[in-house]
């Protein structure tokens, strides 16, 4: 059974257009039992008819047809499904090459996505502190390049924005701000948490700090001949002549 607000708003595109239900079925050459079932709630159309009749009845976007709108789907991407069908059905290695292009970037759009979301956190934070009339000061904020996992360079990009931190004799210290990236260092520091940096090469054995092996920077606790990660099912980075430190870890953002 096809949900009756469908149905009816399906109806309901077509009375708008000026059609009768003859001269649509008779278009598509539909029989007329099939095409009355989907306006009384029996039965829905196909993905593929849905196009063609939202393209018949010159209705932009199908996502009128939903009562959902998480569930909604333009005209337009419906054609890309369209599309994608027929490269999958005549060109396999074409619908390879979509899916490895969709892949990459729903990887780089849910990073965005979560970036918007952690900086609108912090705007809320500076919104906050200012109402309780607590002075505040800038610092740079480098989006998820410290690594707590297999490692990525650091500052091969200008920093992602200017963010506001208190300024009070806790956060005094704080040169720069930066997101981890993995979960080596759990459960001290999660990925994504921001960690807040004091930009020195002066740091002691045991203490937490922003690291550049390789040319690959990691968040970890310095050791003797490594560093180490805090989850026990991480591995630790052995050092050597190119290890250097580009700040000590003083703390997070709430």
């Amino acid at each position: 059974m096809a949900d009756k607000n469908f149905s009816k708003k399906l109806k309901d595109l077509r009375l708008k257009a000026g059609y009768s239900q003859k001269e649509v079925y008779e278009h598509f050459g539909i029989p007329q039992s099939t095409f009355s079932s989907w306006e009384v709630g029996k039965s829905e159309p196909p993905g593929d008819m849905l196009i063609k009749l939202c393209q018949f009845y010159k209705c932009d976007m199908i996502n009128s047809l939903s009562s959902n709108k998480e569930d909604s789907v333009t005209y337009e991407e419906w054609k890309i499904v369209e599309k994608y069908r027929f490269i999958s059905d005549y060109s396999p290695d074409g619908a390879s090459v979509v899916d490895t292009v969709l892949d990459r970037e729903y990887a780089v759009a849910t990073q965005l996505k979560e970036q918007s979301e952690y900086i609108k956190k912090l705007e809320n934070l500076a919104v906050d502190n200012s109402k309780a009339n607590i002075d505040m000061r800038l610092i740079n904020y480098y989006y998820r390049v410290a690594s707590a996992g297999t490692g990525q360079i650091i500052f091969d990009m200008p920093p992602t924005k200017r963010i506001e931190i208190p300024n009070t004799p806790e956060y005094r210290k704080v040169d720069y701000a930066i997101g981890v990236n993995g979960n080596s260092m759990e459960p001290l520091y999660h990925d994504g948490d921001m960690l807040l940096v004091e930009m020195t090469e002066d740091i002691e054995i045991g203490d937490i700090g922003i690291f550049r092996v390789n040319n690959e920077s990691y968040v970890k606790k310095l050791g003797e001949t490594e560093l180490i990660s805090l989850n026990p099912d991480a591995r630790n980075i052995p050092l050597n002549e190119s290890a250097g430190c580009m700040g000590k870890v003083i703390g997070k953002l709430p």
